[in-house]
């Protein structure tokens, strides 16, 4: 194996603090072919889909490869824009707001990046970036306020994995997670108050997370549990009660049973109980993005419309809101406290 060290560093840059948000990922383009590499890559970690590999490897080459692409096509054609995929403008949005937020405090002493878990950009090309521009204290910002295996775990290992290549490594901090973060919850609080006081309110406030499936809760993951607490501390900001707001559980796969109450059952059901205005949020996703634009805001409102409701609004994520960000530098300012030198 052949091992990266400093010889590839930039030595003339003076030590520097570096930021790293991370996401998902994104294809790129709304093409079958371009879905069909980057579902290859989704897909093909074993912290997304818990299954034997070989009979994994199966499944995915010899049916879902040859089938989804071109219908995930069509989905991402409908929310693509002159920018191109929302998920990835609004990361790199929020990436230069949160540098220009820390640059102003702290000046040319901090660089902040982001990279995609899987497509571009690469951790590995923009980690490698960042420490031949000095970069020797590394703070990694996972953009998913509530851990799971799936997406927090799963980055990591693509980072350690990235490390398992250099002679030299950064220090490191990892979040894991923000779920009951002060600055976050307020944020997420704040867009919901903005939104009602433009479209007044709704007979019941929807959180929606994207589910996995219920054996991870099994196992241990804490997934399920830090969406009940970051609905619940939101609600409380709010001065809502128990009967105001519900947690929902959306964008399930395959034949196995997965977190519930599900979303889209939910909003079929919910016309039946007296509940005719509905607001969804989702405050798992910091930035909004295919499972939000085309699911959330066209798909269920069909299911909630047709089932006789009668007003369907979704708030949207935070994206790159002054309060957002303003969150992200607070999460980031915490810990980072040692690192950086107000001056």
């Amino acid at each position: 194996m052949k091992y990266i060290g400093t010889k590839d560093f930039d030595h003339e840059q003076p030590p520097r603090v570096g930021i790293l948000l991370t996401n998902l990922g994104t294809p790129r383009a709304p093409e079958r072919k371009a879905l069909r590499a980057y579902l290859r890559e989704f897909l093909s970690d074993p912290r997304v889909v818990e299954v034997p590999r070989l009979l994994w490897w199966f499944i995915l080459h010899g049916v879902i490869l040859n089938i989804r692409p071109g219908r995930s096509a069509h989905s991402y054609r409908s929310v693509w824009t002159e920018r191109g995929s929302p998920l990835l403008f609004h990361t790199q949005d929020q990436a230069d707001a949160v540098r220009e937020q820390l640059r102003s405090e702290y000046g040319e002493n901090v660089i902040v990046e982001f990279a995609m878990r899987y497509g571009a950009p690469a951790i590995p090309a923009v980690l490698q970036g960042m420490l031949r521009r000095g970069v020797r204290k590394l703070l990694v910002l996972p953009l998913y306020p509530q851990y799971s295996g799936a997406t927090t775990g799963s980055t990591f290992d693509a980072l350690a994995a990235d490390f398992t290549h250099r002679r030299w490594l950064p220090e490191l901090r990892f979040i894991s997670h923000y779920h009951d973060h002060p600055a976050y919850i307020s944020a997420v609080a704040a867009s919901i108050r903005a939104h009602r006081l433009q479209h007044g309110g709704a007979d019941l406030l929807l959180f929606s997370y994207h589910g996995v499936p219920q054996r991870y809760l099994d196992e241990g993951d804490p997934y399920h549990c830090e969406c009940l607490k970051t609905s619940r501390l939101v609600a409380a900001e709010l001065g809502l009660q128990e009967q105001d707001y519900k947690t929902t559980f959306q964008s399930r796969f395959g034949r196995e049973e997965w977190l519930k109450p599900y979303t889209d059952a939910t909003l079929k059901d919910l016309p039946g109980t007296g509940v005719k205005s509905v607001q969804v949020i989702s405050p798992g996703f910091a930035a909004d993005c295919l499972e939000t634009l085309e699911e959330l805001a066209v798909e269920n409102r069909e299911y909630f419309i047709a089932a006789g409701g009668e007003d369907y609004q979704y708030i949207p994520c935070l994206n790159s809101s002054p309060e957002h960000i303003a969150a992200l530098a607070h999460i980031v300012r915490d810990h980072v406290a040692g690192w950086l030198d107000r001056g």
